[in-house]
């Protein structure tokens, strides 16, 4: 694949990051199947994985993808492996040359930390769950149509402690336990600590598989699936993303 004119008949890109636990992954799959039941009929040009854990990303063209979705990930950050290092490398070249990119929890922390920010883990603690995400900017076209405070199913420890140093960085969203929840960088790339591909029994499948995780962070597993809910506008956040792809793939036409 080359060439913008093809863009828009080129599959996403899904750069893999890390496994899903067991059990989920069992009844459900991996974070492509996810994010592929999210976006449903809205994307017809098909989704195509790259493990970016099993080869140097920073060596390869992702130009002729349509757009980039980057996946959350078991690992953290602040570990520094060299293979995050390359990925950092492929996505500041995705947001230079404006290529639609969203990177989410995990993929999220790789953008902002590709672009100067900085990951460390959340004094918070560990969050699991479903939480609301506040928009701070409705007028970006990720959040177009959404309402100003929303239901999201979050799995992470780690955030961006430090934002991003890139002056066209714009903080679009911010959560209780974590205020820069989500970001754009220039035009084209989009972070969020949420996961908006994530379903309630998803969201309960990882509370089961890191109960004891949980309880040793100080948490009640029972009392967190309790309060976990279906979240339709993960679902449309999503969508509204496969809409700038599209829009862009029309530009560049």
């Amino acid at each position: 694949m080359s060439g913008d004119s093809a863009r828009g008949r080129a599959p996403i890109c899904v750069l893999v990051t890390g496994e899903t636990v067991a059990p989920v992954r069992e009844r459900f799959g991996e974070f492509i199947r996810f994010f592929e039941r999210g976006i449903g009929e809205a994307w017809t040009h098909g989704f195509e994985p790259v493990d970016a854990r099993a080869e140097d990303t920073s060596a390869r063209d992702f130009s002729g993808y349509s757009a980039i979705i980057v996946t959350g990930s078991p690992s953290s950050v602040t570990e520094r492996a060299p293979w995050m290092l390359g990925a950092e490398a492929a996505l500041r070249a995705m947001v230079e040359r404006e290529q639609p990119l969203l990177g989410v929890c995990f993929g999220h922390q790789l953008l902002a930390s590709a672009l100067g920010g900085e990951v460390r883990k959340n004094p918070a603690g560990r969050r699991l769950g479903t939480h609301r995400v506040r928009v701070k900017r409705g007028d970006d076209p990720l959040f177009a149509g959404l309402p100003e405070a929303f239901a999201v199913n979050v799995s992470h420890e780690d955030h961006v402690a430090v934002r991003p140093t890139r002056e066209d960085v714009v903080h679009l969203a911010e959560a209780e336990h974590d205020s820069f929840h989500a970001f754009r960088a220039g035009r084209s790339a989009w972070g969020v600590q949420f996961h908006p591909e994530f379903s309630g029994a998803i969201t309960e499948g990882y509370v089961h598989a890191r109960r004891e995780l949980l309880r040793a962070a100080g948490l009640d597993p029972d009392g967190i699936l309790a309060k976990i809910e279906e979240t339709p506008h993960g679902t449309g956040l999503l969508r509204n993303f496969v809409k700038i792809v599209k829009s862009r793939s029309a530009e560049s036409r």
